[in-house]
């Protein structure tokens, strides 16, 4: 537990349930901590790693921490927007409130009230950017790239995971069901594969609930392709890096994503991309001299299929794009970068 009197940025975690927000709070509050930021967490639902401050404790945003004119307050959800702004407009407390912001359609009148309120506005792609009506400053999320880096030796990563080190792989990691178009994936390996046997497929992910009939139905589609020994469903990893070192190849299939983060940690492996054309995915991606990957048209089965294809076909350019990506996620996307900007926002405010 943190001295709040000690902290000038919270967090706050609303929502019990596990998502992709949450996960960003997870993965940034550390790097944020050591780069200096006093930050620490408000609410449920996270890792008791990470330094937090209690409810009770609000009471001290009536003063200011040392140095400061203000604290801020992180919100990435309408329901963390709207007690900053009783506790700043109603009761007068010393906060500035910040706002991220990965939707990428039309806001609510209700979502739109509270985002006017706010002191400053993140967007986490231009795409999210141009769904907001108040000025914004875009901030694409970072990973962490010495969690997400190539392997020594490919073959031995293969092995390390009981994968034939003389096949090649392509793969599509992620919550097994129809938005993250895991079909889209299967149905494209089961056009590919057949006729290039040193080629194989690995699906890494969780089907829950209503979406278990769905990944049955997948698995049944493989068998009766006859490649159930050559289109793999692993299931889910908490060892997920260790399964980006041994592909050759990623697919990120969604019909919809928020962001999505996929395509960034396969770059940083040393993996080119296919991707729909969805989420961030055509701001993380380049195309044309420097090829990282490819961006496709979403729900495009045709199209996943010769972009898969192109690359399968062609050792070389696979291997250009392997090193393109890789230099590109170091430069442009580590996660320490996306600390720093948004730390500078919160310099700005509390200045």
């Amino acid at each position: 537990m943190a001295d709040i009197r000690d902290i000038e940025i919270i967090a706050p975690n609303f929502k019990r349930r596990l998502s992709g927000v949450t996960s960003t709070i997870i993965q940034l509050i550390p790097v944020q901590r050591n780069l200096g930021q006093k930050i620490a967490v408000l609410g449920s639902g996270l890792p008791k790693s990470l330094p937090s401050v209690r409810f009770r404790d609000l009471i001290h945003l009536w003063q200011k921490p040392a140095g400061r004119r203000c604290r801020v307050w992180h919100a990435r959800r309408n329901v963390e927007m709207l007690p900053a702004i009783l506790l700043r407009d109603l009761l007068r407390m010393k906060i500035r409130i910040v706002f991220t912001s990965a939707s990428q359609r039309r806001h609510t009148g209700w979502s739109k009230f509270l985002i006017s309120r706010m002191d400053a506005v993140i967007a986490t792609s231009a795409k999210t950017a141009a769904y907001l009506e108040v000025p914004s400053t875009v901030i694409l999320h970072g990973i962490d790239t010495h969690r997400f880096r190539p392997p020594v030796d490919k073959a031995t990563a293969k092995r390390a995971l009981d994968l034939d080190p003389s096949r090649k792989y392509a793969g599509c990691f992620g919550r097994v069901r129809h938005q993250k178009g895991t079909d889209l994936f299967v149905d494209s390996m089961i056009a590919l594969l057949p006729s290039r046997p040193e080629w194989g497929a690995i699906v890494a992910g969780r089907a829950t609930g209503p979406h278990l009939a769905f990944e049955a139905e997948l698995k049944d589609r493989v068998a009766k392709a006859g490649l159930a020994d050559r289109i793999l469903f692993v299931g889910e990893h908490t060892n997920i890096p260790d399964w980006y070192r041994a592909l050759d190849l990623f697919v990120a299939p969604q019909r919809w994503e928020g962001f999505g983060l996929t395509p960034l940690e396969a770059m940083a492996s040393g993996v080119p991309v296919v991707a729909s054309d969805v989420g961030a995915f055509s701001e993380l991606i380049a195309e044309g001299p420097h090829e990282t990957g490819l961006i496709i048209p979403a729900g495009n089965l045709e199209a996943m299929v010769d972009g898969a294809a192109a690359f399968m076909d062609d050792l070389p350019r696979l291997a250009a794009a392997a090193a393109n990506g890789l230099s590109r996620a170091s430069r442009n996307f580590a996660i320490d970068g996306e600390a720093q900007a948004i730390g500078a926002i919160y310099d700005r405010l509390m200045r």
